[in-house]
């Protein structure tokens, strides 16, 4: 247990600082518990309702969240979450760890390569095809968050980055998308009685306080620095729960 709840502190502050981390929470459940890959998941996604409310409520007081990006995104999280956890309870845990596998290890990549320069986004000019993207981006974040348990920032960020959205504006985003498609996932998620309840109240009083520190980190030390850190820690991770899967 003290491991688990030092794994989710620094998932807390990985979230608050660089939007990327919560996907190391579900290895660490699965290696560290009894819990099979799939109530690993369910798990860690449960909570990340917590922390995108923590971290929803931080980002907004500074100004970084872009409601006309923001509201699109969550829509189309709340509707697909679902159809996602779904899809959790019809696949088997071995596909499943090596879709999550990959999901770390691609979240890692865009963290180290993707310098953060500003683009303009893609249809910025073009209102319908903005929202038809932004939706878009917002359906496979929530399907994605529901069938691997990975948090919201992890799918939404890297995608709204290559579509030129400034990286702030996608992390401020995706706090509040995560907690719609957590809420969304974890509904399909308890209906199966996969979330372990008592653990997860344990793991989100921790996250909850990484966030905290997480977004004050973010504005005091280099950011460029903890990403890169962040990207490695996911390629590692991913790599290995890659080889275990194998």
């Amino acid at each position: 247990m003290i491991w688990l709840a030092a794994v989710a502190l620094v998932v807390g502050v990985l979230i608050g600082a660089v939007g990327v981390g919560g996907i190391l929470l579900i290895p660490a459940l699965n290696l560290l518990t009894t819990l099979s890959i799939q109530a690993s998941m369910a798990t860690a996604l449960f909570t990340f309702i917590f922390t995108g409310i923590v971290g929803s409520f931080f980002f907004q007081r500074r100004g970084s969240i872009d409601w006309s990006v923001t509201i699109p995104l969550c829509v189309g999280g709340a509707l697909f979450g679902v159809v996602g956890a779904w899809a959790n309870a019809t696949l088997d845990a071995k596909l499943l760890a090596l879709i999550l596998a990959a999901l770390i290890v691609l979240a890692g990549v865009y963290t180290l390569f993707t310098g953060g320069t500003g683009r303009v986004a893609w249809f910025h000019d073009r209102p319908r095809l903005r929202l038809a993207l932004l939706f878009g981006i917002g359906a496979l974040t929530g399907f994605g968050s529901g069938l691997t348990g990975v948090g919201g920032p992890a799918l939404s960020v890297p995608m709204m980055v290559l579509c030129g959205f400034a990286p702030l504006t996608a992390i401020g985003a995706s706090q509040v998308i995560q907690i719609l498609a957590a809420v969304s996932g974890s509904a399909g998620h308890l209906a199966h009685g996969a979330v372990d309840i008592e653990l997860a109240s344990l793991l989100t009083v921790f996250e909850v306080a990484g966030v905290w520190i997480g977004v004050h980190l973010a504005h005091a030390i280099d950011a460029g620095l903890l990403r890169r850190a962040v990207g490695v820690l996911c390629v590692l991770v991913g790599a290995g729960l890659l080889l275990r899967s194998i």
